[in-house]
């Protein structure tokens, strides 16, 4: 089913950067000023889940009923309070290994693209420096359905000029491994192997991993 790898495809939150807590700061200030409790536990049930779905979340939670001018608005104000956040990121916010991995995927012609949800993704590999290694962008700007679907990778592998069997996937998320594995991808999870069980590989992250690892992956020889 896979072959010999070209590309790889990253989500950003929880695999490049750490900027859940930013997410959960926004999400938290928003959800409280709506008489909404909002816990870890909570935030947790939004990762990998698009803007839309998060506020549908808290709403629901909080039994809100809304229109649609209401719920752009609490949206915008989310959203305008992350980009406070998150404007001021710098490199030594990436987590550990990812500017090496990334150096030493483009070392051996190996095509990168971002498949995230967040709309915010150019800003933020722009203050994290790390822009120039991507190939493409697909986020939430480019897309009509968040994962599980597949599309953002799908999309992402056609701007690759790459097929899913030549693409692996690199995701924190429930949702996004299975995204990955809908669109045919091979889905390496990062994280807890028990939460992320769908995955065909996990790893807890990528400070140990390198590319001599990834293409000795059983699946790849």
């Amino acid at each position: 089913m896979f072959s010999k790898i070209k590309a790889c495809l990253f989500d950003l939150d929880g695999v490049l950067v750490d900027t859940a807590k930013y997410h959960y700061a926004a999400w938290k200030r928003l959800a409280e000023s709506l008489g909404v409790p909002f816990t870890e536990h909570d935030n947790e049930q939004l990762k990998g889940v698009s803007r839309v779905d998060s506020l549908a979340y808290i709403l629901n939670k909080g039994n809100i009923q809304s229109n649609q001018t209401q719920r752009q608005q609490w949206m915008d104000i989310k959203n305008e309070w992350y980009l406070e956040l998150v404007s001021g990121m710098q490199q030594n916010e990436l987590l550990p290994n990812v500017v090496s991995f990334l150096a030493e995927l483009k070392t051996h012609g190996i095509r990168i693209g971002l498949g995230s949800s967040s709309k915010n993704a150019q800003l933020i590999l722009d203050k994290t420096g790390i822009v120039n290694y991507f190939d493409t962008i697909v986020d939430g700007r480019h897309t009509t359905n968040s994962k599980p679907h597949p599309e953002v990778f799908v999309k992402g592998a056609q701007q690759l000029q790459c097929s899913p069997a030549e693409t692996v996937v690199f995701e924190d998320a429930i949702s996004g491994i299975e995204a990955a594995i809908a669109g045919g991808f091979y889905a390496i999870g990062l994280g807890d192997a028990r939460t992320l069980e769908k995955a065909h590989f996990v790893i807890p992250s990528l400070e140990n991993f390198s590319y001599q690892q990834l293409v000795d992956l059983p699946i790849f020889r």
